[in-house]
């Protein structure tokens, strides 16, 4: 529940992406270009040591600090990155771009929540979030139907639905959780709000991309500093202040899981694409 340096399964190994791309190989999902242009809940207990407020870290948060600091995880995830950058370098599919795959963090919950529309009584900044998923070849990208993807992130107090962990217990509730199929051109949109903030995270999402039940690819997606700074200004975000781990220093972070997010309504909106290649998917999923 805790082991939140976990690597989860990867469908397509670096030696087929080899065989499919001609290069170095990297995670199985790739980017496609389309041209479109409660009080208390966050587990972050403040407390005095040397003259100066240190924030005690939930199960995630204290994860992703270890693994900041560590030198194994570190070179773990520049490998995984430089994999990515060259397939990015060679790749011959039209408008495809390699992302890395990230770690589950211990606050999944596989249930049987299919919806599109996560908030349930979570108040927050509305925020409109599409996946574009693509099955992809040499010959290029299409969209992939009847994929099913998972999503799920912390509330504007830094809290997870449906856990418990020091500073929150939610073991009964399903806010800001949820799965969708991909419709024919390959979109699962989900309606949620801006995520919080939590000590020695980024401000982030999880998902999981499951294209039939032995496979799935997991990662997060991250927001711009300065746009979540914004949104923090506002209410239901403001009582908790500025957050304390910016992207350069969260520990999971990868710049290429950067979300490019625009104002929509009253609220923000972001398509992210990713593709597979279902051809190099194997029984049970890791390889």
């Amino acid at each position: 529940m805790d082991n939140d340096d976990r690597q989860i399964g990867r469908i397509l190994t670096r030696r087929e992406c080899l065989a499919l791309f001609g290069a170095a190989g990297a995670a199985l999902f790739v980017g496609c270009s389309t041209n479109n242009t409660g009080t208390g809940q966050s587990g972050r207990t403040a407390t005095s040591v040397g003259g100066a407020a240190s924030p005690t870290l939930n199960s995630e948060g204290a994860t992703a600090v270890a693994m900041e600091g560590n030198p194994t995880a570190g070179a773990a995830a520049s490998a995984e990155v430089a994999t990515v950058a060259a397939v990015n370098a060679t790749v011959t599919t039209p408008g495809c771009v390699v992302r890395p795959e990230t770690t589950e963090g211990p606050y999944y919950v596989d249930g049987d929540l299919v919806r599109s529309d996560i908030r349930e009584d979570r108040k927050g900044v509305p925020f409109v979030l599409t996946f574009n998923v693509l099955e992809v070849s040499p010959s290029g990208c299409s969209a992939l139907q009847g994929t099913t993807v998972d999503i799920w992130h912390c509330d504007a107090e830094g809290a997870y639905s449906g856990v418990s962990n020091p500073g929150f217990s939610t073991e009964e509730q399903k806010w800001l959780r949820g799965s969708h199929k991909t419709d024919a051109e390959g979109n699962a949109t989900f309606t949620t709000i801006y995520p919080g903030w939590y000590s020695g995270r980024a401000v982030h999402i999880h998902f999981k991309v499951r294209p039939d039940e032995s496979s799935e690819f997991t990662s997060q997606l991250f927001f711009d500093d300065a746009l979540s700074n914004q949104v923090f200004t506002q209410e239901p975000y403001a009582s908790r202040g500025q957050l304390d781990t910016p992207n350069s220093t969260d520990g999971i972070y990868q710049e290429e899981l950067l979300l490019t997010v625009t104002e929509s309504g009253e609220g923000f909106a972001a398509t992210f694409p990713i593709g597979i290649d279902r051809s190099a998917l194997g029984a049970g999923g890791s390889q």
